[in-house]
């Protein structure tokens, strides 16, 4: 099973992106999955997640801002994000919670100040 992140970019400070998570199979409906992004010299951090059912939680750091979401008939899922901030750039992941997935590439959102 393979993760296909995308839709990163830059942007400046204020703006938007909204990600995409694509995979194979009914992987993304049937688990509980998540976004995840990794700063230059930090750890992978966790960002949202939403459940099997469609239950969310954010990092307190993107909470009102970010937004995940499912698409289970496009087997899809997404992340809109809002008033980016300079300390929201890094490379976003997705996978599943916990992650027992390969690490894909991910997608480089990079938000200038």
């Amino acid at each position: 099973v393979q993760l296909l992140a995308s839709g990163g970019g830059l942007v400046q400070a204020g703006g938007s992106l909204r990600l995409s998570c694509a995979a194979s199979g009914s992987l993304i409906s049937v688990n509980n999955m998540a976004w995840y992004r990794q700063a230059p010299g930090k750890h992978r951090e966790l960002v949202a997640r939403i459940t099997s059912v469609g239950v969310t939680t954010y990092a307190d750091s993107v909470k009102g801002r970010f937004t995940i979401s499912r698409d289970n008939a496009e087997n899809t899922m997404y992340l809109q994000m809002s008033t980016l901030e300079p300390g929201d750039t890094a490379v976003y992941y997705c996978n599943t919670l916990p992650p027992y997935l390969a690490w894909g590439q991910g997608t480089l959102v990079t938000v200038s100040s």
